[in-house]
């Protein structure tokens, strides 16, 4: 058999055949070599050594592993770098109080040596970020644990308390503890913003008072007592006393009782009586013993067994001042309410004797209210007529508690004093008083007495003027009465 001729192709089709394989085989292993670089995001493997190969052996196997599943997209983000300075600190209460104590050790027992050191140690350590830290330790020594314990985290290390406190005070004198509360005064001075602070952890600590020794608490309260007087602690916080807790086993009255002792020895009487009233403890004293010996005989025992039998009188006075505060509401709401004076009279009788309180005290109220209740006039033309009518409505109110000759001069000074302090009445007095009299809530005797030497000093000589003839009358009516009545004895 002959050869076969060689196959060829029109030499038109040919060159673009042989075009099209080029450009596919260029197209295909660029498409691998692509493949092999990105191999986690194309679903490829690079090239990988056979194992027991060396890495950099030529010798490598291809494998591609193509894949129709659409790529999941992915987040990407820029992460920002925080600055030094905006990183939360740690909170090292154990840290801040290793180096307050080595800083009283360096100080020794001198305290002018300690308030000098607290005052520079300020500037480098966080007083306000460990306030309560820093009163825990000028107060108790140590961290205070729940309870009045204090804290031993980090013993190993060092000590975890100090002597060079309040409760570590060498004795309870008030000399020496006054040494120890201008720690706090001098301190707080400097830093302004350890008021709050300070104030907050007494609260604190006062809960903590049955975790303490006796002495300690004798110690703290006659600080608490000074810092108090002092201004440098708000009395309000002697409120938190009143814990059940502390109630029932005697410590509150104990502890409140030390305070006032030394606040009356240190200062005097009108200290404690002020210092009751800031407190808000003025009328609140019996809260102090416990629920089934509040009586008014164990009351009376404590403060006389703790050297303030003055307490019982400022006790009775606050007591009088808080039932005069009820009776004045009582009679406000009456009057304005419109009630009728049969039922004010009646409710007012009943509070001053359940109270105790004295018809010039009632009738001083019943004048303040009853005036009170008006918006008056303007005009001094008009004034009179309204004010006499709205007293005539009133006279029998005013009549039930003038029976004493006190109780009637009382209210004759304090319509004085209102006429003079309202300028509108000052030619009302004449009429306000010819109308009481005519009512029988005012008798001749005490108008007279009045005129002589019972008037009070505000516009005396234009009131005295005023009833001078009306006076003149009362004397002449007094003495043809005397002469009627010589003549029918004769």
């Amino acid at each position: 058999m002959g050869r076969l001729p060689p196959l060829t192709l029109p030499r038109v089709v040919q060159p673009q055949l042989v075009i099209r394989f080029s450009f596919f085989s260029f197209v295909y292993f660029l498409a691998l070599n692509i493949m092999s670089w990105y191999p986690n995001e194309t679903g490829c493997k690079n090239l990988v050594t056979k194992q027991g190969e060396p890495p950099g052996d030529t010798k490598k196997e291809v494998v591609c592993c193509m894949t129709t599943k659409a790529e999941k997209p992915t987040l990407q983000g820029q992460r920002i770098k925080t600055r030094k300075r905006d990183e939360k600190a740690k909170y090292d209460p154990v840290g801040f109080r290793d180096a307050i104590l080595q800083g009283l050790i360096d100080a020794g027992s001198d305290l002018e040596a300690v308030n000098k050191y607290l005052d520079q140690a300020g500037s480098k350590l966080k007083y306000r970020t460990y306030g309560e830290t820093l009163f825990d330790i000028l107060i108790a020594g140590g961290i205070l644990t729940p309870g009045g314990g204090i804290s031993e985290d980090g013993i190993d290390s060092g000590p975890v308390r100090t002597n060079m406190c309040v409760f570590g005070a060498p004795d309870d004198s008030y000399e020496t503890l006054r040494g120890y509360a201008v720690v706090f005064t001098r301190l707080m001075r400097r830093y302004k913003y350890l008021e709050k602070m300070f104030y907050e952890e007494m609260k604190k600590v006062l809960v903590y008072l049955k975790g303490f020794g006796e002495g300690d608490r004798i110690r703290l309260a006659r600080c608490v007592a000074i810092w108090t007087s002092d201004s440098l602690l708000d009395p309000k916080v002697l409120a938190t006393l009143l814990q059940d807790h502390l109630v029932k086993d005697g410590l509150a009255a104990d502890f409140i009782c030390e305070v006032l002792l030394t606040a009356k020895n240190l200062k005097d009487l009108n200290t404690v009586r002020s210092l009751l009233r800031k407190a808000g403890l003025d009328s609140r004293l019996m809260e102090f013993l416990q629920a089934n010996k509040r009586t008014d005989e164990n009351f009376k025992n404590l403060f006389q067994q703790k050297g303030l039998e003055e307490i019982l009188g400022i006790y009775k006075n606050l007591e009088k001042e808080t039932s005069l505060k009820e009776l004045q509401i009582y009679l406000s709401q009456q009057v304005n309410e419109g009630a009728s004076v049969k039922d004010i009279i009646v409710g007012v009788q009943e509070i001053a004797k359940k109270n105790s309180i004295q018809e010039p005290q009632i009738v001083s109220a019943i004048w303040s209210s009853v005036m009170d209740a008006v918006e008056w006039n303007k005009k001094e033309e008009l004034v009179a007529d309204q004010a006499l009518k709205h007293l005539r409505v009133y006279a029998p109110l005013f009549a039930a508690n003038t029976k004493t000759d006190r109780a009637e001069l009382t209210l004759l000074v304090k319509v004085q004093e209102f006429c003079y302090d309202n300028m509108n009445f000052m030619k009302v007095f004449q009429k306000i008083v010819i109308l009481f009299y005519k009512s029988e809530v005012l008798s001749e005797e005490v108008i007279l007495k009045w005129y002589k030497d019972g008037h009070a000093t505000k516009g005396k000589s234009i009131f005295l003027d005023q009833l001078k003839k009306f006076v003149e009358w009362l004397q002449n009516a007094e003495e043809e009465s005397e002469e009627s009545g010589e003549e029918e004895e004769d």
